[in-house]
């Protein structure tokens, strides 16, 4: 694909799936307008059994990152320990507290996309704006004013649905690489019974972190990964999906299908569309679970926390069957 076929066809999808405006000129949360009070009325119906299963990596130094591109694995200190309180030395306003009381405290140092997390809409830039046209330049090392991942705190609880692309293709992980095509997302879908619809939150896997988590971490933090092909971005604007998360550290394929573009899915999707992009998020045990008992729609909560201007911040993210 030629250089100038290439230009062409992201501009081609950037004209044809923007949603700047269409939830108004103040628009700050995207796709997440498709969730609407009654789709999350309807979600908690479909929990069945009560199982609570969570999709959240651990934030430690066991964690992928390496430390390229500045991403590192969180870093967590004490303020006060159990060994503090045992030895009488703890202290509260700078006075010595009653033996009878102890208590521990801790600090961490986080990188926001270092583990599970999902990308604000201040995360990418294209052609010096982000999404919904706000400039780019409102990014400061102040944070920013609009597209924030405050703006996501009361949102991403509704449907959930898993697509278990290995179970579905029979294979243990798909390949670094492998572009995941509109035909595998609907042979998942198939498989599990389930119709994507309108404010549904996709959990997407692609085996990729069980097999890190299995022969280690490797170049999982930025290197080759399966994901999502560009190409299925008119599926992704026809589904009116909310959110999609994936077990990838990228969402999208890498290498990129479109080499003189650099992530192409990210740019007409989190910049145009205002697709929330969730990464990192481990479904191992949500796909053990679904397998099981055959039910792959569930109740899903999974808001991030409201770190103030920032682009992007980890989640607490549960499935509820």
């Amino acid at each position: 694909m030629s250089v100038d076929t290439e230009r062409d066809i992201l501009d081609q999808f950037i004209e044809r799936h923007s949603n700047w405006g269409r939830w108004g000129p103040d628009d700050q949360i995207g796709t997440a307008n498709h969730i609407t009070p009654e789709a999350v009325k309807g979600a908690a119906g479909l929990v069945r059994s009560g199982q609570v299963v969570s999709l959240a990596m651990h934030f430690d130094q066991g964690g992928p990152q390496t430390g390229a591109n500045g991403r590192f694995n969180c870093l967590r200190y004490s303020l006060a320990t159990g060994t503090d309180y045992v030895k009488g030395v703890q202290r509260w306003a700078g006075k010595p507290i009653p033996r009878t009381l102890g208590y521990s405290d801790d600090v961490v140092h986080l990188h926001l996309q270092s583990a599970t997390h999902w990308d604000s809409l201040s995360h990418i830039f294209h052609a010096g704006h982000m999404y919904n046209g706000y400039p780019a330049d409102e990014v400061t090392a102040f944070g920013t004013p609009r597209n924030g991942v405050e703006n996501l705190k009361s949102t991403l609880v509704g449907r959930g649905v898993l697509l278990d692309l290995p179970r579905s293709k029979g294979v243990d992980s798909l390949e670094d690489g492998y572009p995941v095509t509109i035909d595998d997302l609907e042979a998942a879908a198939a498989m599990g019974r389930v119709s994507v619809q309108a404010g549904d939150i996709l959990l997407v896997r692609t085996g990729h972190m069980r097999r890190c988590l299995r022969d280690g971490w490797g170049t999982y933090a930025g290197g080759p990964s399966p994901g999502f092909s560009f190409h299925t971005i008119p599926w992704i604007a026809e589904k009116e999906v909310a959110a999609i998360a994936t077990d990838t550290w990228g969402f999208e394929v890498r290498p990129n299908e479109l080499p003189d573009s650099f992530q192409p899915v990210h740019i007409v999707s989190l910049v145009y569309m205002g697709l929330l992009i969730g990464e990192m998020f481990r479904l191992e045990e949500l796909a053990q679970a679904c397998a099981a008992d055959g039910f792959y729609e569930f109740l899903v909560s999974a808001p991030p926390l409201p770190f103030t201007g920032t682009a992007g911040a980890p989640p607490g993210p549960v499935a509820i069957r």
